[in-house]
């Protein structure tokens, strides 16, 4: 009996035990809930090593979830052996443009995420080709050998009408997604941060580029865990052929944001100067001879574009979106001096043109 109680306790759990999905067998859990469970479920992860990737990987993994990692630079994927436990973490070199290895990381798969995107262009990858045209080609992939979950990362601001390249080129994804593999997700987060973010980090160290349009432009940032959790909680609970919208809880200005970097690192005001945008474009095609990315003409486009105004779907994905004032101390603490680096945090007061959202 008491045997039997402790099965019990130790086998509960977050996902169902059982799970089908069209198209393919049955998908059963077994083992202690953790690293060292089997959720039976085998996820394709494209993007693995970006940003949001590493921590969608690292969600997988603690549910028992055997995840195909493709990379191209193994320095990269070192990080994600030890999200799994032995075996469930596999690792494999791929090419955006090889059709062989593309279905070689998705055929054994019953759910694929696609994480594949770039914010500025390269002499390989123009916006078009890093983020749609590969899309498509995962997506079509994946539809030939039948998996039954395909989810698309897109971005907020996607549009065909938007004056950025990298927006437009983010709204053509979805369409050719959705052509391809119709029942596929399509999720849209807003600008994210984190730990190796370009938002919060970014504004510590180049302030400059984030007072292009007196730093009025309103973006919604939205925790990059947040949107990883949301990603891993529609692997057991997919929503297919729905686009669903993953905006932070409240809309922030830059000069907001850049007030909040300022009080949290207790660094004097940058007095760097407000550059118009002609010259600010100008410096970034400069910046474009350089071999190291740096910021391009189409990020200073975005610069001044507001995130659009549209409601959350977090209940839909099942996790309540967290303010950025709640982590930000947690990734800006290291640009504090000695001196200051325990000292405790103090907020600027919120400007009244900023509004915020309920979920």
């Amino acid at each position: 009996m008491l045997r039997m109680q402790r099965t019990v306790s130790i086998g509960k759990r977050a996902y169902h035990d059982l799970v089908t999905l069209p198209g393919s067998k049955p998908i059963v859990s077994n083992g202690p809930p953790g690293y060292s469970a089997v959720s039976g479920h085998r996820v394709t992860v494209f993007g693995s090593t970006g940003f949001l990737g590493r921590y969608l990987v690292s969600k997988l993994g603690k549910l028992g979830t055997q995840v195909i990692a493709p990379y191209r630079d193994e320095d990269e994927a070192r990080v994600l052996k030890p999200m799994g436990d032995l075996g469930q973490i596999v690792r494999m070199e791929w090419d955006a443009r090889d059709e062989n290895a593309i279905a070689e990381c998705l055929r054994h798969s019953d759910t694929v995420y696609n994480l594949v995107g770039r914010e500025y262009e390269t002499k390989n990858f123009d916006y078009l080709s890093a983020n749609a045209l590969s899309a498509e080609r995962i997506a079509k992939i994946a539809a030939q050998y039948g998996v039954s979950n395909f989810i698309q990362i897109s971005h907020l601001g996607a549009s065909k009408s938007s004056s950025s390249k990298f927006y437009q080129a983010k709204a053509e994804a979805e369409e050719r997604v959705k052509a391809a593999f119709p029942a596929a997700t399509i999720i849209r987060p807003g600008p994210m941060f984190g730990y190796e973010d370009k938002l919060l980090n970014n504004m510590a160290v180049w302030p400059i580029w984030w007072k292009l349009n007196h730093a009025q432009t309103k973006i919604r940032p939205v925790h990059v865990l947040d949107v990883a959790q949301a990603l891993a909680n529609l692997m057991p609970s997919p929503l297919p052929s729905q686009t669903l919208n993953l905006p932070g809880p409240s809309t922030l200005s830059y000069e907001y944001l850049l007030d909040l970097v300022t009080s949290i690192t207790l660094q004097p005001p940058s007095r760097a100067p407000v550059l118009p945008k002609s010259i600010a474009t100008f410096i970034a095609k400069l910046g474009q001879n350089a071999w190291w990315p740096t910021i391009s003409p189409d990020e200073v486009t975005r610069r001044y574009i507001d995130d659009a105004d549209l409601p959350g779907d977090w209940d839909a994905v099942g996790v309540q979106p967290s303010e950025v004032e709640t982590h930000a101390i947690t990734y800006l603490r290291r640009y504090r001096s000695a001196e200051n680096y325990v000292r405790p945090v103090v907020f600027p007061p919120r400007p009244s043109i900023v509004v915020a959202e309920e979920y």
